[in-house]
């Protein structure tokens, strides 16, 4: 095969895998050694239709994740490779790696790529025992339903009971408030309705001393003769 050719050839392989780095959300990154035709074929059954499991050459890998602007994937380019390049949801795609390898110990996880983050074998591990995004979605749709029920209750109340809180509610501020018709409560005493001297009663001090109409004057008293 001509040298031109083989060139080609390598080119496009960098670009492809390149492009797959660029249009995936997560790349896990596999040692794949011993492994059949037949087990990585169930392989990529496992993983799932959003996911491209592909075994690749770790010189022309290497070219591709710097192409791509991929970083912490380097050191991972050691023995048989095979990238897991996750478009769908990579809990799914991780899931897929952990389960197959505990059947198949052959299989090894070496770590990868999540959003440009570079993940370890160990993050990878801790991903898949996170759930699933149908769950969590399944699980956000269940408590909005219920939200949206008490919501859909308490529209639905009847109008009596709204106009009854409102009475309610008129009569208490009602009985708070004083009624304007009811006299003002008297503090004192009232200077028209206090008693006059009685007749003869020689007057108070700062009392007044002239006689009351209709009424004879008091004789004045007889003086004693000196001893």
């Amino acid at each position: 095969m001509p040298a031109t050719r083989i060139q080609y050839n390598k080119s496009a392989a960098v670009a492809e895998i390149a492009d797959s780095f660029r249009n995936s959300a997560a790349a896990l990154l596999t040692e794949y050694r011993g492994l059949s035709v037949g087990e990585i074929t169930a392989l990529r059954r496992a993983l799932g239709a959003g996911t491209q499991y592909a075994v690749v050459k770790n010189t022309l890998t290497k070219i591709a994740a710097s192409q791509a602007g991929v970083d912490g994937v380097e050191a991972l380019l050691a023995g048989p490779t095979a990238i897991a390049f996750v478009e769908g949801d990579p809990v799914e795609a991780a899931k897929g790696l952990r389960d197959f390898a505990r059947t198949h110990p052959l299989l090894v996880i070496k770590g990868g790529v999540l959003d440009g983050r570079p993940l370890s074998a160990v993050e990878i591990n801790r991903l898949a025992d996170l759930e699933s995004r149908e769950v969590l979605l399944a699980k956000l749709a269940g408590a909005m339903k219920g939200s949206l029920s008490q919501a859909v209750g308490l529209f639905a109340a009847p109008l009596t009971q709204v106009a009854r809180l409102a009475v309610a509610l008129r009569d208490v501020k009602a009985a708070a408030e004083p009624h304007p018709s009811e006299p003002a409560p008297q503090t004192g005493a009232d200077p028209s309705t206090e008693a006059a001297p009685a007749p003869g009663d020689p007057p108070t001090e700062g009392g007044s001393s002239e006689t009351a109409p209709g009424q004879e004057p008091a004789e004045p008293a007889a003086a004693t003769p000196d001893a």
